[in-house]
């Protein structure tokens, strides 16, 4: 699909973008599940070992399937080039590890999910790059944070699992300034209502483990930039070190690709109309939806998203235990701790996701006992909206 003919709608993209077929001229996109490659001679061989012809070599950094999944997410984010991971950490660890060195510093939003903040916290500290953690609404806390040797600023809007949202634009204005790097964890938004590389992101992370897959049924996870900084930053580490997507992974998402735009619009018009029913609610502390006039961001949504996208945060009143209560009473909601599935989910966050956190970590990022996240899935929106309400009765 030669996009310099023309730019086509993320939609068609969606469906034909990247497709490499083979000399049986397939219509899916074939599964190359293969380690290594062989060449017409010697000579062949050491050109493409030493990348002076192009052309595979080993599929723990390149195979043609994972790079079919590769180019169409590029096509789809906007983005120049991209590389796979096999999770959605492998996604954001190797895009933050190949920024710093010892010596370095990250800023980055306090709001984050909990594997992110342990990498943030924990793993960069031990290779000596210093981090701080700022709330990631308060641009006058960016900017006091960075320095000289800010190398990176780390961002997910919305945020998991508070929805909050950050000024992508201002937030990369300031790491601009002090000559850092912006990486966005755009995984809520999805690449279909937030462009953040469009915005002045440097790069984009994805766990394709949510929507992109969307059907539960396997990990993976993608890097986004430009070429330049994907072979400055991204390129050698995946070569070297393995944080590969497997090829079979690759063609699961390339099918689900396929799809995304549908599930999403209908999830995220599910998402709408449950948070509109249930806003209000007697049982409910709070509720938090992108979509709706009243979220504490609403200007800035406005200005960078396009949709409230597919996740709500509800707070029920009796705590953890009122929660486990509601949890308790669902019939087609499930349990887990995974997100934009087909089928509708609900977690809470302070016993599984963000249980790391002391309580008054998570008091400060607005995580209470009796918050809910509720990811909206394909059911009938009636059939949720009632498996929702007559749970709340529970509480």
């Amino acid at each position: 699909m030669p996009a310099s003919e023309r730019e086509y709608r993320p939609e068609t993209r969606l469906v034909h973008a990247g497709t490499l077929r083979s000399e049986f001229a397939e219509t899916s996109e074939a599964l190359f599940l293969t380690q290594g490659y062989v060449y017409d001679s010697a000579e062949q061989c050491e050109l493409r070992f030493s990348g002076k012809e192009p052309g595979y070599v080993y599929s723990r950094y390149s195979n043609p399937t994972v790079s079919m999944f590769e180019q169409r997410m590029a096509a789809l984010e906007g983005a120049e080039t991209a590389r796979a991971t096999a999770t959605g950490m492998a996604a954001v660890t190797t895009a933050l590890m190949g920024l710093v060195r010892a010596g370095d510093h990250v800023v980055a939003a306090k709001a984050l999910f909990g594997g992110c903040r342990w990498v943030v916290e924990e793993w960069l500290p031990r290779f000596g790059v210093e981090s701080t953690l700022v709330d990631g609404a308060d641009l006058a806390q960016w900017k006091k944070a960075v320095r000289k040797n800010t190398k990176v600023c780390f961002l997910e809007t919305p945020t998991n699992p508070t929805l909050e949202v950050i000024d992508i634009a201002e937030v990369a204005k300031i790491a601009h300034s002090v000559g850092a790097k912006l990486v966005v964890d755009n995984v809520f938004a999805t690449p279909l209502y937030q462009s953040p590389l469009k915005l002045g992101a440097d790069c984009v992370v994805y766990s394709a483990t949510k929507h992109i897959d969307g059907q539960g049924r396997c990990l993976g996870g993608v890097i986004l930039g430009s070429e330049k900084f994907i072979q400055d930053h991204v390129h050698q580490i995946i070569r070297q070190t393995g944080p590969s997507l497997s090829p079979f992974n690759a063609w699961l998402m390339l099918k689900s690709l396929e799809t995304l735009a549908v599930r999403v619009a209908r999830q995220t018009e599910t998402a709408a109309k449950i948070a509109d029913k249930l806003a209000g609610h007697p049982k409910l502390v709070r509720l938090i939806y992108p979509g709706r006039a009243d979220h504490p961001q609403a200007d800035i949504i406005k200005k960078q998203m396009s949709a409230g996208s597919t996740l709500i945060a509800l707070e029920v009143k009796g705590g953890k235990a009122g929660a486990f209560r509601f949890q308790n009473a669902l019939k087609l909601t499930r349990i887990t701790n995974n997100l934009g599935d087909a089928k509708s989910l609900i977690t809470h966050p302070t016993t599984t996701t963000h249980q790391r956190l002391t309580p008054e970590q998570r008091a400060e990022l607005g995580i209470g006992d009796g918050l809910l996240r509720f990811s909206a899935g394909l059911e009938h929106p009636d059939d949720l909206i009632e498996d929702l309400s007559e749970a709340l009765e529970a509480v």
